[in-house]
Order: C-alpha cells, then structure tokens, then sequence
C-alpha cells in the first residue's frame, strides 16, 4: 500500500499540542516528577491490548499517563546533571528529522542528512578551534565520542606498534597503556572496557580534580609500549581543566595519542574569554563532547573529533556489497559505531545557524555567568560552603556534616523549585549544581537560591 500522509495528520496535531501545552507549562511547574516509575507504569496499562487503537488516541493516551512523571529538565532551574535544554531551532529541527526518517549512513542513498551533518563538521571545526580536516562523527553520546575517539586510538597506537590489529585481534598484542587522570570521568573507563583495554593507569590530580603534569611525567616515564593519554576539560564535580598544553606536549614525547574527554567542557573553545581554560587542547588527537549538554540541542548528539582519520575509519567503518558509496567525502557510517542512525546532526546545524558564533559565546559564557552568580548566592547563606573553584559551569556545596548535606539537598528537592542533585567529592557528601540550560536567567538564579536558602533553615543543625 502507498503511503497515506492524511493517517499522520489527526496524530501529529495531537503530538503538537501536547508538545506546546507541556513546553508552556515548564516555567511554573515544579522542575521534578510527582510520581515514581512504579506509579506511572499503572498509567500505561497491563497487559498488551488485544485490538488496534487510533493513532490520536494513542498519543493522548501517552501524554496523560506520563505528565506526571516528566522532570522538567528544560526548566531554568534545572541543575541536577550536566543536561541542557532545548533550543527553539533544534527542537523543530529534531522533529523534522523523525518526520523525514532518513538513515544518514549514506551519502549516496540520503544526500541531504549528509549535506548537513557535514556542513555541521565544518563550523564545530571552525568554532572550536580544531584542526581543519579532522573527521566529525555523530554519536548517541559523550560515552560514545569517548568510545570512537579511543577506538581511533587503540587503532593507531597498536598500528604504529607494528600490530594489525584487524587480522590478529587483540589475543598476544603489545601491552598498551591508558593514562588517565584520577578525576576522569566513569565513562572513559567504561568505553576502555568496551574496547578490551582493561582498567587504566590513574595519574594523581590535585585539588580541583586537575591531572597533575609531575605524575604524569612519572608515569609516562615508568613504562613503555603502545600508551594513550586521556585529559579532561570539564571535571564533573568542579568545572577544572587539566593542564592540556603541558599533558600534550609530555604525551607526544613518549610518542602516546592524546585524547580530550571535553563532554560539556570543550565549548568553552567556542568563548574567547574561556578558551585559555582549554590552552593547547588542539594539539590532541582526537576530542569527545555531547551537543546535548552545552549547545542545548536534543538528546542523542555526542560528537567525535579525531585528527587522524585515517584511524577513525580503520577502527569503525567497513565496506560491504550492498551499501553503495558515493565519490568524495567519507560516509558518515565509517566515522561512528553504528551503520543506521538518525539524522542527528541535523539539530546540531539548527542550533548552529540559530546562534552562529557570537550567539554560542554569548550562551557558553552566561551559563559561566550564571554558575558564579549561584555560587555566589549560595556561599552568603548561613553554613553554606563552596568547595570548589568556579572557573566553569560546575558548583558543588556543602552544609556541614554529611547528614546536613543530604539532608538539604532532600529538601531542596521536595520544594520543587529547583533541582539540584547530592553528590559525593573528595570524602564529602556534596549538593552539586551543573548549569546548562540556555534559559536560565537572573530570575531563575535568584529563586533557586532562596529555594537553597529555605531548605537550609528548615533543615535542624
């Protein structure tokens, strides 16, 4: 049967009124869930229905049974993790993606999905000061970017060791070595393990959770063979960078491929101000970051950025009868893990041209902006500790003993004027606030303080 476009119409309507009544409703909701998972599956119905049901029923159906469990992660005072919200062009861009269904592995069979995605390669290339012919894949993640940007790696170092990797596997391969800094963040460890390469080597970091260059040096110096070096810009808990001049430079002289964890960190490349935050960060090999978290694009947006692509397309992609390739630039299948995908650098272009280079400084640097100014208000409340540096986007606090700690992030969150989430950093129970969300402003800054403010004065010392 051909296609019947009026089918869509009555589902698509309800889709977008829901849509727009949800997105009006986030300013003045509370920003977490009223209900558990457990309660909302009740919603959803036992067992599976028997007959079939309208599409616009089953959309309203899903709308009802779910508002209650939403989080407003799209609201202002959203803080719990590194999350951004939503654009206005990426968000409608991203639902053109779905409704134009392209598997953007291909550029010969969807030549539009790939014209975008790699027009968005170019300017991210631009914007953040990376080498110009460097490959761009999109990925679902920042674990993701950190896989493909290891897998390049494990691919060239070995390679370089005289190892063919692709004939004999990894089974008798030279040892290889993974520095990483004490501080990383867990997904670095768990694309390792996704690669067979073990747990890391962890190098010391000093009290902003920076990698310390000393250790490193004693590090790289204590042993051979094939060794990779992974730095952060972002530390999860405090916003610190490493020190990636210094850990490149140490790096290339043992002849080791330095990869950059940048997951929300590395936009500050796109900020004049900032960029000295990330000194040297281009002399790497390759870079990890999710549009997700700083650009505010949707979700499923990781990007990987290697400058030998060469490596990245022998570690990922692959070349059979029936996929036809094109003439020219590399399909994108052979810069990422999978072979079908959506189109998900399409809402990268969106935001992209939406903000063009001054407005992605201008966002980059009031989510700075804002962090400080929450710091700054937390810090003036009664028994209120910041413990960290405020050089990016991250805040973590600390009211006294532990149990005080907990107990007032509880209460922050049962307000529901804000979220913030409880964390744990060198030995303490912490609140931590990321900011990320494009629409936070002064106003959500100051209500979200005086919710911290309420929480600590209805919590016993």
């Amino acid at each position: 049967m051909s296609a019947q476009p009026e089918l869509y119409t009555a589902a698509l309507d309800r889709a977008s009124a829901h849509a727009r009544a949800w997105l009006a409703s986030v300013p003045d909701r509370p920003v977490g869930p009223r209900v558990s998972a457990d309660d909302v599956a009740a919603g959803f119905g036992g067992g599976l229905p028997e007959d079939p049901c309208p599409a616009a029923d089953v959309v309203d159906q899903l709308a009802a049974a779910a508002e209650p469990g939403l989080m407003a992660i799209a609201s202002g005072r959203f803080f719990g993790w590194v999350m951004g919200g939503t654009l206005p062009a990426a968000l409608a861009a991203d639902w053109l993606v779905s409704a134009w269904d392209q598997n953007a592995g291909l550029r010969y069979a969807t030549p539009a999905a790939a014209a975008v995605e790699e027009t968005a390669g170019a300017w991210l290339l631009d914007l953040l000061g990376l080498p110009e012919g460097a490959d761009v894949g999109f990925v679902t993640g920042a674990t993701m970017a950190n896989f493909a940007g290891l897998a390049a790696a494990r691919q060239h170092v070995l390679s370089e060791a005289g190892w063919d990797l692709d004939r004999l596997g990894l089974t008798g391969a030279p040892a290889m070595r993974v520095l990483v800094g004490a501080e990383r963040h867990d997904t670095v460890d768990l694309a390792l393990r996704y690669l067979g390469l073990g747990a890391p080597v962890v190098v010391a970091s000093d009290e902003q959770g920076r990698l310390r260059l000393d250790a490193l040096a004693e590090a790289l110096q204590s042993g051979g063979g094939p060794t990779i070096v992974c730095v952060q810009a972002g530390n999860l808990h405090s916003g610190a960078f490493d020190p990636i001049a210094g850990a490149a430079a140490l790096a290339h002289e043992h002849g080791a491929w330095v990869h950059v964890d940048g997951a929300f960190g590395l936009w500050a490349a796109a900020s004049p101000a900032l960029r000295h935050l990330l000194a040297g960060y281009e002399t790497a090999d390759s870079w990890a970051t999710d549009a997700h978290k700083t650009l505010n694009v949707p979700y499923d947006c990781g990007i990987v950025v290697v400058a030998r692509p060469r490596a990245l397309r022998a570690a990922l992609g692959v070349h059979t009868s029936y996929l036809v390739s094109s003439d020219g630039p590399p399909d994108p299948l052979e810069k990422v893990p999978e072979l079908s995908r959506r189109a998900r650098g399409v809402p990268v272009w969106a935001a992209l041209r939406s903000l063009g280079r001054s407005g992605v400084a201008d966002l980059v640097e009031r989510l700075v902006h804002n962090a400080r100014a929450l710091a700054d208000g937390i810090a003036a409340i009664d028994g209120a500790e910041v413990l960290n540096q405020v050089d990016f986007t991250q805040v973590c606090v600390a009211f006294g003993e532990d149990a005080r700690t907990r107990d007032v992030t509880a209460r922050l969150i049962q307000d529901g004027t804000a979220w913030m989430s409880g964390s744990h950093w060198k030995d303490r129970d912490v609140l931590r606030i990321s900011v990320s969300n494009w629409s936070t402003d002064e106003d959500d800054v100051r209500a979200s303080v005086e919710a911290v403010r309420r929480a600590v004065a209805s919590s016993p010392r």
